[in-house]
């Protein structure tokens, strides 16, 4: 019932003080994995670990449970089961791990100082029971525990994993339309779980990223290697649930058969692999266990076409076990035997429509029809009677059907018993199954991504710890696979340590300011997966952590206005964001009136400007112009801007991005392609032209500010008088009282100072 390419995650929580402690096990596929978090945000870097896997259940501790707010946050954002469990399960002794499981780090390492690692075995030892306490089996399948770093990982939050679509749509939560859709050309459900897994979990380590791209590069340079790997590839099954259902004791036949299938090809996938250069796929050809005995066992025993049961024989193939031959024999030569008694019977009595039936309230018996009566012989007992026949039995029958009976009941009994053998023969092997499948699934999702580079001509990255974004030609993965090759429009990206550390961007709506800084947050990703990227050239610093603060919908459920999600995103961002980070903010202040909209984000853009409060690598659109002021004031800020051309009352939208500012919106335009009734647009550049001529809110002003005014402060002085002038423009003269007229005035008095 589980969906194949989709993992299904149980996660154990064990908090303690300001600490955490967590594990995270898919029960069907053996993987179990555990990190401690012991940080200065701690919480956040739970959340972000929680949307890593997503789980369905999560296992908690009391303090867990009684820390309300975070359980609130929890249950706002995931949709996952919460189970409290007692604490006396959440304990850190080591003795029975250490006996059970292979407990390593990410590099297959055992791990010397487990006994310091009190909160990841608190929660390893919860989970471990709890599973064992609702499955009621051996877990024989999960045998290795991965403690991972999370600093080995990039962090990505929830919002960013939302907003750039990289598993799931916004919208609808389905694949189509997302990054995993891009990229997932895997032959195998093993493969489609990894490749998930990936795009989850970005890599941040320099030499695991190169080491991943230039397997890619020879799986994508060799056309033949690439299609033999693929044409093996699609024969084998899901290796990994299989050896779970052998663990579990819940695999039958037909699931032997299918693990013989995909079995069959290991020893060619290993053959393939045999002359390759790269580091990668040299190690996957050493791990690959061909698992022959395993192969040769399931073939001797297993018939090609067993029943979907286990329990009803038919499924042990003759020559496997004597014992069970001797007694098939017995009950094929027991309908012979059956046969040439029928024809004995006509011969004796003369009735020549006498014939031999079974059924499973009486077993054999001899069947004569109401106009042969006369014939029956005194040695027939009469059994049962029909409308038109009666029913006989005869002592000789009797003994034919016991030994026929007992060596079918027998023969069903053998077969279960040396089936279930079968089952623990394989089980014990579990280990190399799982390596095997490992490796299997890791070649699945490398060849995956040669695929797409070389069908949608993807160039390799160059990766290092530069600090570096460097793209040249970027495109959008997603949106220039809807729209088909050779129709997106190409786009540079600079960003570094120094001079560029912060793009402002602006230009209208529907120019693709949110597409552009979204493409290069996928590109970003993408090269530290280890995929290649949809550009001309990239050059990519490994980035820690991607931020993203895009749209935002009114979390009414919650009580939340959309300008209080944006801020809390905000907030989160300027606190967790270092110089290594990356961060795409979308329209900032929008969502409040415009002067404390436009104050915020000058303030937020200037300080992730300021190296030592931030100094995050930053593409801010934004539709103040005002903040193109900043480039001229700050060091490191850089104004960009969407081209578009004028064509008498119309625009095009040219899609590219250039050096410099903007102070047009073109939001009239945008407004008339909707297709909004053009009375309104009309009247809207009525309106628009109104207000240009008295000057409001045109910035204009901004230009003739006093330039002794302080580095970095504001002046709003202006725009108070445009608001003024406004609001005395609105005053009706002819019904204004004198009280009235002075209220007013005392108003603007007010606003002046």
């Amino acid at each position: 019932m589980l969906e194949e390419r989709k993992n299904n995650y149980i996660m154990s929580i064990f908090k303690s003080g300001i600490y955490f402690g967590i594990s995270i096990c898919d029960i069907s596929t053996g993987e179990f994995y555990s990190a401690e978090i012991k940080d200065n945000q701690n919480f956040p870097l739970l959340l972000d670990e929680l949307a890593r896997y997503n789980p369905s259940e999560l296992v908690i501790n009391t303090m867990m449970s009684d820390s309300e707010e975070e359980i609130s946050k929890i249950k706002e954002r995931f949709d996952c089961y919460i189970t409290n469990y007692e604490d006396k399960y959440f304990d850190d002794k080591l003795d029975n791990l250490n006996l059970r499981f292979n407990i390593t780090d990410t590099n297959n390492k055992k791990i010397e100082d487990i006994a310091d690692k009190k909160l990841a075995i608190s929660s390893i030892n919860a989970l471990i029971q709890y599973i064992e306490q609702t499955q009621m089996t051996s877990l024989d399948h999960i045998n290795k525990i991965t403690i991972y770093q999370i600093s080995k990982y990039m962090s990505l939050d929830i919002n960013a994993r939302r907003n750039l679509e990289i598993t799931e749509k916004m919208r609808d939560k389905s694949k189509k339309g997302t990054l995993l859709w891009v990229l997932d050309k895997t032959s195998t459900s093993m493969g489609g779980r990894l490749l998930r897994r990936w795009l989850n979990d970005p890599l941040i380590d320099v030499a695991e990223i190169n080491k991943r791209l230039n397997s890619v590069k020879e799986l994508k340079n060799d056309m033949i290697l690439r299609g033999d790997i693929t044409e093996n590839l699609k024969k084998v099954y899901d290796i990994e649930r299989l050896a779970g259902k052998m663990a579990y004791g819940n695999a039958n036949a037909r699931d032997m058969i299918t693990l013989k299938n995909s079995l069959q090809k290991l020893p060619d996938l290993k053959q393939t692999l045999s002359n390759c250069n790269s580091v990668m796929l040299t190690e996957l050809y050493n791990s690959i266990d061909e698992l022959k005995d395993i192969y040769e066992l399931i073939e001797k025993a297993i018939v090609d076409d067993p029943p979907m049961t286990v329990k009803d024989g038919g499924i042990i193939k003759l020559g496997y076990d004597e014992e069970i031959d001797k007694l098939k024999t017995a009950t094929t030569q027991g309908k012979n035997w059956i046969i040439e008694l029928e024809a004995e019977e006509r011969e004796k009595t003369g009735i020549k429509n006498l014939k031999v039936g079974f059924n499973k309230v009486f077993g054999y018996y001899i069947e004569v029809t109401k106009s042969n009566l006369n014939q029956v012989p005194d040695r027939y007992i009469r059994k049962q009677t029909l409308t038109n026949a009666e029913r006989f039995i005869t002592e000789e029958l009797k003994n034919l059907e016991n030994q026929i009976l007992g060596a079918e009941e027998k023969v069903v009994n053998l077969e279960y018993n040396a089936f279930v053998q079968i089952r623990e023969e394989i089980s014990k092997n579990i280990k190399r199954l799982q390596t095997s499948a490992m490796a299997v699934s890791t070649l699945d999702v490398l060849t995956s991504f040669a695929i797409v580079a070389e069908d949608l001509n993807y160039c390799m990255p160059t990766v290092d710890n530069s600090g570096i974004i460097d793209i040249k030609a970027g495109r959008h993965p997603v949106i220039e696979k809807m729209l088909g090759a050779g129709l997106f429009v190409e786009n540079d990206t600079y960003l570094d340590k120094d001079e560029n550390r912060l793009s402002i961007i602006t230009g209208p709506n529907m120019a693709g300011k949110s597409t552009y800084m979204r493409q290069v947050a996928l590109i970003t990703l993408m090269a530290q997966v280890g995929s290649f990227v949809p550009a001309q050239g990239a050059h990519i610093g490994v980035v820690d952590k991607i931020f993203t603060r895009v749209g935002a919908s009114d979390d009414l459920s919650m009580g939340q206005s959309t300008f209080m999600v944006e801020m809390m995103e905000v907030a989160s961002i300027l606190k967790e964001a270092t110089p290594n980070s990356l961060i795409i903010l979308d329209e900032i202040g929008r969502g409040t009136s415009t002067y404390d909209g436009l104050s915020i984000a000058w303030a937020v853009a200037e300080y992730i400007a300021d190296k030592e409060k931030c100094g995050a690598k930053t593409l801010f659109a934004t539709h103040y112009h005002e903040l193109t002021e900043l480039e001229n004031k700050l060091e490191g800020i850089k104004n960009y801007s969407i081209a578009v051309k004028e064509k008498g009352e119309d625009i095009i939208f040219l899609r590219k991005i250039v050096r410099g500012g903007t102070d047009e919106s073109y939001g009239i335009h945008v407004a008339k392609l909707a297709g909004v009734p053009k009375q309104v647009t009309q009247k809207a550049n009525e309106i628009l032209k109104n207000l240009e001529r008295k000057n409001i809110l045109t910035g204009k002003q901004l230009e003739k500010k006093d330039k002794k005014q302080v580095e970095g402060q504001f002046d709003m002085y202006n725009y108070k008088l445009a608001e003024i002038a406004h609001e005395v423009d609105k005053i009706n003269l002819n019904e204004l009282t004198p009280i009235d007229a002075l209220n007013t005035l005392v108003r603007i008095k007010e606003k002046m100072k």
